[in-house]
């Protein structure tokens, strides 16, 4: 059974989703940030142009200026870009008012990443007001249900609209699609006459908070049950389902822990969420075959270390290796979504002889990795002969939210042990 967990405290909330009792994924944000930056709209001033980045810097209000990249200013649609892109300065100038839309959090020393290729999320559709095209997503299969979806975006995208159907859509009839279109469009349309008189720098429209994205983003019909423990959140959510999508309503489940049957057991625990948390988020994660995973990340990527560890299998070396690979491609896929891991990802896989085996477990980890609502790519093997793959950074992980660095080492795992020397 598929569940959602919803745990609610004074300051922040928490959403778990486990399958047969294993955690898959995981999300925190504070009540300070129950609104996202990610998703939010700005109306700013161009500060500085850099030619030799191509690139500009954007003042959008934020303590650091948002970084905007030319092909974020080109146009969306690859087939109405010039056949020979123009530099950053013929595009931009500095003390030019601009409208962009946060593509990635600030993270580090580093300002947000923003984009003129706008975008807002419905329940069945993204809208998009400049794109100029109909996608579908990749997860809805069955090709006369795909093309039923292009064909409503077709028919109801105005001029240059850009609508991608979502796989929420799958099935849904058209006046719910509509009725999604509709609301977007106006939503956009609202952005652009606020924009008008609105003094720079300024926010012009916030992405929606926890609940919101809950139901629109992660509610699909593969859970089974949906439950929150918090009775005014429960509430909000209820009131959501029932609009955006009222034939999951069924699923929604109240906790309440004082009832006898739950005990004095909190949500998470009883699902032994937080126990699970906490062996994923170690350096070092065991393998249920007795292999084992060491798991480092520094600024510029991520590298995982794979080891047979105990494990010494039952016919010979190379079943061995190809069997402690395999689990371990599954543990991986995994854990970057638990720990929601962006960036540049290295693999170092134990040594394999045949090439067959190379190629089932880049196959297996890239078949895992589109499961992933992050964007995944699955770049192949090194002349060293490490797996090299790449997750979307959008946001700083929840890591950071969970665990603070250690401020005797720094985050380094080692402590000088050295004493000066010297006499009295």
């Amino acid at each position: 059974m598929k569940l959602m967990l919803v745990h609610s405290e004074k300051d922040r909330l928490q959403i778990a989703i486990v399958d047969k009792g294993r955690l898959l994924e995981f999300y925190m944000e504070t009540r300070e940030m129950d609104s996202q930056l990610v998703g939010s709209i700005f109306k700013g001033r161009i500060v500085n142009v850099l030619p030799g980045m191509q690139a500009a810097f954007v003042d959008i209000g934020l303590v650091k200026n948002a970084f905007l990249y030319i092909d974020d200013v080109l146009h969306p649609h690859l087939d109405q870009q010039p056949k020979e892109k123009p530099t950053i300065a013929q595009l931009l100038r500095v003390g030019q008012e601009i409208l962009v839309q946060v593509v990635k959090e600030p993270l580090g020393g580093k300002g947000a990443r923003v984009t003129t290729h706008f975008s807002l999320p419905g329940r069945f559709l993204v809208y998009m007001p400049h794109a100029a095209y109909v996608g579908v997503s990749k997860k809805v299969k069955m090709e006369q249900e795909r093309t039923r979806l292009r064909s409503f975006g077709e028919r109801f995208r105005h001029s240059d609209e850009g609508i991608i159907l979502r796989t929420a859509a799958e099935g849904e009839a058209s006046d719910a699609l509509q009725t999604d279109v509709q609301f977007l469009r106006e939503l956009w349309q609202g952005i652009e006459a606020r924009s008008e008189d609105t003094p720079v720098p300024a926010e012009l429209h916030r992405e929606a908070g926890l609940a919101h994205r809950l139901v629109r983003d992660l509610l699909t019909v593969e859970l089974d049950e949906v439950w929150i423990d918090d009775q005014e959140f429960y509430t909000e959510t209820e009131a959501l389902i029932r609009q955006m999508a009222p034939t999951m309503q069924s699923r929604l489940r109240f906790y309440d822990q004082s009832h006898s049957s739950h005990s004095s057991v909190g949500l998470m625990n009883r699902y032994q969420v937080n126990h699970q948390l906490q062996e994923a988020f170690e350096r070092r994660i065991r393998l249920s075959s007795g292999g084992d995973l060491v798991w480092d990340e520094t600024e510029a990527f991520t590298v995982i270390d794979v080891n047979t560890g105990k494990f010494v299998g039952s016919r010979d070396l190379e079943d061995t290796v190809f069997q402690t690979n395999m689990e371990a491609a599954e543990q991986i896929a995994r854990l970057l979504r638990l720990r929601d891991v962006g960036g540049i990802i290295i693999i170092d896989f134990i040594d394999m002889e045949q090439e067959s085996h190379r190629e089932q477990i880049a196959h297996r980890l890239e078949s895992l990795l589109k499961l992933d609502r992050t964007k995944c790519q699955v770049v192949g093997w090194t002349r060293l002969g490490l797996l090299e793959l790449t997750r979307k950074k959008v946001r700083d992980h929840v890591m950071n939210q969970l665990l603070e660095v250690c401020p005797v080492c720094k985050g380094r795992g080692r402590v000088n042990m050295s004493r000066p020397s010297g006499g009295k």
